[in-house]
């Protein structure tokens, strides 16, 4: 055994206090990072959901009224299905419509989708926002009636069949899912015309340059194999199309990192004022060190080690408290969001073994860093001195 690492095991440490703010400023850090996982997942994963994290579309973008389709089966569907990082794409059919329940109204977006087809039946299934449900008291199992306006007037009947709290679920943008052949047929188009396509890309390509990147890909990819005949289109990004989401998830990581920055630094200068309590308390032992011939490093490295495992000790105590509490948080709902402000209704967390494991040894690296300040004390001590008050 290392002789430094023998004298450590025989120092002791007294720093209970330390010990618990290593492990208040890890159990912060790792709940912070997990709440900034779980914002980006929720948001990413929702907006996916609406539009995916690239859209194709026509280049007149005038497809919500019911106009301007696109082909199913286009030439380059196969190219891009290929395409990698891509790991499904989905057509979609759009239209604007007006629900009315009682002598309540509200304007809505219908989208088709294939997972909404529910084959033989003889009123179309659609799946509401919670927001509609309220307004207008619409719940699982009731008749939704809806009105289409164009050179005529169409209303259909849709029958309820469920309700699902969305990302971008308020008042002003209401999105309603229904079976891609109902709306198909609402418009008047064929099998084989749709509004657009909904590229859903792989989790390591959703990011802001990844989904913008593969963006440009995917409209090189269109229009390289593109056929005479066929529909223009143009691919835009998820942050193209909601560039305010994005930055507002950008402010949230720069917040996660000043409270990383912070929550180091406190635990950092926590250990260097323990350390050097610990330092004085055995002056007389380092003095007999170096008397004994033992480098300023080396009795260092005794002391180094010695704080080391208090700051293991507490990261480990911070790290099974915070995975602890986002279970919680993830299981029961315990911490509820306004959902017009934050866009989910509870705060949102995600375990990502990664980033943990980066914010961990980033910060452990850091704390022991700043613990090199008070080891230079070492050098000052007079074994003459303090062997001889001994």
């Amino acid at each position: 055994m290392d002789v430094s690492f023998f004298i450590a095991s025989r120092l002791r440490f007294k720093g209970k206090i330390a010990t618990v703010c290593i492990a208040v400023s890890f159990l912060v850090m790792i709940i912070a990072v997990a709440v900034s996982s779980g914002f980006r997942k929720e948001i990413r994963d929702g907006l996916a959901a609406i539009s995916g994290d690239v859209q194709i579309t026509p280049v007149d973008m005038n497809f919500i009224g019911g106009e301007s389709p696109i082909e199913r089966y286009p030439a380059y569907m196969e190219h891009l299905e290929s395409l990698p990082g891509v790991a499904d794409v989905m057509p979609a059919v759009y239209r604007a419509g007006i629900v009315k329940s009682g002598d309540n109204i509200h304007g809505v977006l219908l989208k088709g989708v294939p997972w909404m087809e529910e084959g033989e039946s003889s009123t179309p299934s659609v799946s509401i926002p919670s927001s509609l449900s309220a307004l207008l008291g619409l719940h699982e199992g009731d008749e939704m009636l809806t009105y289409f306006v164009g050179e005529r007037v169409k209303v259909r009947k849709f029958h309820v069949k469920s309700v699902y709290r969305g990302i971008l679920d308020t008042e002003d943008k209401i999105v309603v899912y229904a079976g891609l052949s109902d709306m198909q047929r609402l418009n008047g188009w064929d099998e084989d015309q749709v509004s657009a396509f909904d590229v859903i890309l792989d989790d390591r390509l959703r990011t802001i340059s990844g989904m913008e990147e593969m963006a440009g890909e995917i409209g090189f990819v269109a229009y390289g194999h593109w056929k005479e005949g066929e529909e223009t289109v143009v691919a835009s990004s998820a942050v193209h199309n909601y560039p305010q989401l994005f930055d507002w998830l950008g402010l949230i990581d720069f917040n996660v990192l000043v409270i990383l920055v912070l929550m180091t630094i406190v635990a950092g200068f926590n250990m260097v004022s323990g350390l050097l309590i610990m330092l004085f308390e055995n002056i007389s032992t380092i003095g007999l060190l170096k008397a004994l011939g033992m480098t300023d490093r080396a009795i260092a490295k005794v002391f180094l080690a010695s704080a080391s495992s208090i700051v293991l000790k507490g990261m480990a105590i911070g790290n099974i408290l915070a995975f602890a509490i986002c279970i919680l948080q993830a299981r029961f709902h315990i911490l509820p969001l306004d959902p017009a402000n934050y866009f989910v209704d509870s705060v949102p967390v995600h375990i990502e073994s990664v980033k943990v494991m980066v914010a961990d040894i980033v910060s452990f690296i850091a704390i022991m860093l700043l613990l090199l300040l008070p080891s230079l004390f070492i050098s000052r001590v007079d074994p003459a001195k303090t062997v001889a008050v001994r």
